[in-house]
């Protein structure tokens, strides 16, 4: 695997920031002097360690709007309920923007399109395509997936049983990952004999894992598609005494993960960049509620791209993320 070109990965997300195709010709956007306090927040769909990093990113472009205030909201169970109560309490709050992962996107869009005609509303991290969302910022999920599906191919060239864990299958981002890796898999000898869900809870992604391994002797690779998904594999195929002899293929930068990666228990992962996330999606609301709407692009979707992280890289990427998380 080539080395990570972060100057080339920088160019991407400040050209993503100051414009992709734009909804409207340039020069029509007018120049209206900012409002002078914007209420901001963003909404995860968990509270795994994943949203530090799109913390950091939020807090680092408030930091730059003077003027703007932000609230960074972690819903505790991760349901679509406790969801909803978080977006009416900062609707109740009189917030002028929110980005939001919706957690189930497909029964939510009621509840999104009420917030669009109360506030600025984007997806990041998971859509909501049918709703009234201004855009949607974040992951090409598909794109991840046939990346995650390339990573086991190249970690089954004989092919094998493989079984894909994720917190809930109705989230757009996880449906794309799975369907991304499907096409990635398709024509080799790899098969997928189950996909197994945990509503977010760590422990039961674990006993799931546990539960895998005994169900399925034959299995050969376990692969997790949501952040905490990776450190819960591991920590079940270590108690199981099958490090080497069952490969993990898994998402996100949990440190877990990464270690898991440097020692050789976990064959690769796919990445995003919830920094830019954060950061870009701040940016982005403060740019469209001071009038200029050609920062949205036709398709309204930006996209962050993925990285595929195993261990040739592993080490220059941890130095970058502690640049991130300011360590």
């Amino acid at each position: 695997m080539k080395p990570i070109n972060w100057m080339c990965a920088a160019a991407v997300v400040v050209t993503l920031v100051t414009g992709c195709s734009k909804s409207e010709p340039q020069g029509q956007s007018e120049t209206i002097k900012p409002k002078a306090k914007l209420r901001l927040a963003f909404v995860s769909n968990n509270a795994a360690d994943f949203w530090t990093i799109a913390r950091a990113g939020c807090e680092k472009a408030v930091a730059e709007l003077p003027g703007v205030t932000m609230e960074f909201r972690l819903p505790s169970d991760a349901t679509a309920a406790t969801q909803k109560r978080i977006v009416e309490d900062l609707l109740a709050k009189g917030v002028d923007g929110i980005a939001i992962s919706p957690i189930d996107p497909a029964n939510q869009t009621l509840l999104l399109n009420g917030v669009a005609k109360q506030a600025l509303l984007i997806t990041q991290d998971s859509d909501a395509p049918q709703s009234d969302r201004a855009c949607y910022l974040g992951t090409d999920n598909m794109a991840a997936g046939r990346q995650a599906g390339e990573l086991i191919r190249q970690a089954l060239p004989q092919g094998g049983k493989i079984v894909i864990f994720v917190g809930n299958t109705a989230a757009q981002n996880a449906h794309d990952r799975l369907e991304g890796i499907k096409e990635a898999i398709q024509g080799t000898n790899i098969q997928i004999v189950d996909v197994r869900t945990d509503d977010t809870d760590a422990v039961r992604a674990k006993a799931n894992a546990l539960d895998t391994m005994v169900k399925y002797p034959d299995v050969v690779c376990l692969v997790g598609l949501w952040n905490y998904n990776g450190p819960a594999i591991l920590n079940a195929v270590r108690d199981a005494g099958k490090i080497g002899q069952i490969k993990i293929v898994c998402f996100d930068e949990d440190a877990e993960t990464l270690a898991g990666i440097k020692d050789g228990a976990i064959s690769a992962t796919v990445v995003q960049q919830p920094y830019q996330f954060g950061y870009q999606a701040i940016q982005l609301m403060n740019k469209v509620l001071n009038g200029d709407k050609t920062v949205i692009p036709a398709s309204k979707k930006i996209i962050v791209p993925t990285l595929a992280i195993d261990k040739s890289n592993v080490d220059e990427f941890s130095a970058n993320l502690k640049k991130l998380r300011g360590k």
